[in-house]
């Protein structure tokens, strides 16, 4: 899939606006996204499309710098669809220079997958995203795991990460930002063999 070479990147963190989600596992994709913005020197501002977004480009001086927009929808996780298509629109973003940071429960803590397409697995966020956009949009899972016993899924997302988890959370958080900055610097084989070790 060719994609032109000065179309900007959408790179999407999934997560829930309000101090009382910040630290969720649900909210790990703004985690990622913040790292991100706070790599290329941007803060993010409000956007009319329900968004925070920040403006830059990664990637090394030459034909391999890429145009990116780094967005946080605001509109609550299960209507993430919406801001993405605004952005989308408003930025000119071919839907194959999407990416999506999210938590991803079938994988173990930690661990990183990166495809392109796919089901939603039951995440609210890409179900909205894949309702507006279709499936062929990149993805960055972050592997959360599964909920303890017999604890609901719905609680466990919306739960602060552990202590445990905590002492290695910004390592991976690190890793799953250069996992997102590698797939548009370098495409995805690259990173996959990388990454979705």
């Amino acid at each position: 899939m060719t994609t032109d070479a000065n179309a900007p990147w959408l790179i999407v963190g999934l997560g829930n606006p309000g101090p009382e989600y910040t630290a969720n596992r649900h909210n790990v994709g703004f985690m990622v996204a913040d790292l991100l913005a706070e790599r290329i020197g941007g803060r993010f501002k409000a956007h009319k499309a329900r968004a925070q977004v920040v403006e830059g480009r990664i990637g090394p001086p030459g034909p391999l710098n890429r145009r990116v927009v780094l967005a946080k929808p605001m509109s609550y996780m299960n209507l993430s669809g919406g801001p993405v298509t605004a952005l989308r629109d408003f930025y000119k973003v071919p839907v194959a220079n999407i990416v999506a940071i999210h938590d991803e429960l079938d994988i173990d803590y930690g661990v990183l997958r990166l495809k392109l397409g796919g089901g939603d697995n039951g995440h609210n966020g890409l179900k909205s995203i894949t309702k507006s956009l279709g499936a062929d949009y990149h993805r960055v899972r972050f592997g959360i795991g599964r909920p303890p016993g017999r604890m609901q899924v719905a609680d466990f997302v919306l739960k602060d990460f552990s202590s445990t988890e905590r002492k290695e959370l910004g390592y991976f958080v690190d890793r799953a930002a250069d996992a997102a900055e590698a797939l548009v610097i370098e495409g995805l084989e690259r990173a996959q063999s990388t990454y979705n070790s």
